[in-house]
Order: structure tokens, then sequence, then C-alpha cells
């Protein structure tokens, strides 16, 4: 039958952006051998946080996976700062919409 006329076009949308900013950053963080609950306890943070941090702003959390990586939060999330490093504020409305699952997205690339 007939391609689908998205399969051959190489388009990068938002959420592709997202997701390939959180793969970085966790591939990052488990080269290094930190963990995101690690993160959480050195830096007195609430758990749950670093993990959330990578799905949606918060800017403590942004701060300590920097600075547990050795970076600035402005490289990790270039969607979060503007090119001059400051942070956006407020935060666009695209950063608080979470990315489908990869099962979510296995699903509709099957369909």
């Amino acid at each position: 039958m007939h391609r689908r006329k998205q399969a051959d076009k190489q388009t990068t949308t938002i959420v592709d952006k997202k997701i390939s900013e959180i793969s970085t950053i966790k591939s990052r963080l488990f080269t290094a051998g930190i963990s995101l609950l690690q993160v959480d306890r050195d830096y007195q943070l609430p758990r749950g946080t670093a993990g959330t941090t990578l799905r949606e702003p918060n800017v403590k959390g942004e701060r300590a996976i920097a600075a547990a990586l050795g970076t600035r939060p402005e490289l990790l999330w270039r969607t979060r700062y503007h090119a001059s490093g400051l942070r956006k504020s407020p935060q666009p409305r695209e950063n608080y919409v979470r990315p489908a699952t990869m099962a979510q997205r296995q699903n509709e690339a099957r369909a």
C-alpha cells in the first residue's frame, strides 16, 4: 500500500527535541555513574525532583543535575534557556507538554 507522507519527511517536532534532550541528559548521567535519586540526595531535593525536572522545568532540579554533571543548566536544556544563558520566564507552554511514552510512540509508528 501507500506509505504515510510523514515517514518521507525529516521533520523535527518540539516533542522530538524534548525526547532527544531527555535521553542525552540521562545518558550523560548513566555514563558518569550518577542516578537521579543520587542527585536528589546529594543536593537535598525532595525525592523525585530530578526525574520530574527531565520532563518539566524546575530551577533547583536543573541546577542540581547540571552541577552533578559539571556543566551549566543552559547547556543541557536549550529549550528552557535563551541563547544568552538567561532562563526563559515564563517558560513556554511546550515545556510542560509530556512526551508520549516509548510504547505509545511504537504503537503510533505501527498504525
